[in-house]
């Protein structure tokens, strides 16, 4: 029942363009609603960062090509004050087109325990973002059930009014 609701997009393009460790924060979520309407419980909550038209190249998806380069991760993310405000809003879900909900400078992952406390899944690498409406559309998160695991591959359907 916490996999599907309707879906908020909120686009920080612009913000990621100019600084690619930029994290979403409560004024964009506040910007959101004065254009499109209240975030509220059960929403599932998408930040569009314009990230996945990097998608595969890892330099510029992730900030570097090699492999196993924690120290050199750059994209944007989500800031745990937001995380916060979207806990208490109740919402379903909370996705990005990002490698993580984090920033990739994150070392404390301060968006994901936030979440994970409000018992809020994530959902990262969201392709075709820029194809859904900021409003009105309804998200269906299917993942893969994999024992033992703390992730999954997870197919998201976007259902976009005609």
């Amino acid at each position: 029942d916490r996999l599907s609701g309707p879906a908020a997009v909120v686009d920080v393009t612009e913000s990621a363009r100019r600084d690619r460790d930029y994290v979403a924060t409560v004024s964009d979520l506040e910007g959101y609603e004065q254009t499109h309407g209240p975030i509220g419980p059960g929403h599932v909550v998408l930040i569009r960062t314009g990230w996945g038209q990097f998608w595969p190249d890892a330099e510029k998806y992730l900030g570097t090509a090699k492999r196993g380069d924690i120290e050199n991760l750059h994209f944007p993310g989500l800031s745990a004050e937001a995380a916060q405000w979207l806990a208490e809003r109740g919402i379903h879900l909370a996705g990005i087109d990002t490698a993580s909900i984090d920033p990739g400078v994150s070392k404390d992952f301060a968006a994901h325990q936030v979440l994970a406390a409000a018992g809020i899944s994530n959902l990262e690498n969201v392709a075709n973002l820029d194809a859904l409406p900021p409003a009105g559309a309804h998200i269906i998160a299917a993942p893969m059930k994999i024992g033992g695991g703390s992730g999954a591959p997870c197919r998201i359907i976007g259902l976009v009014p005609g």
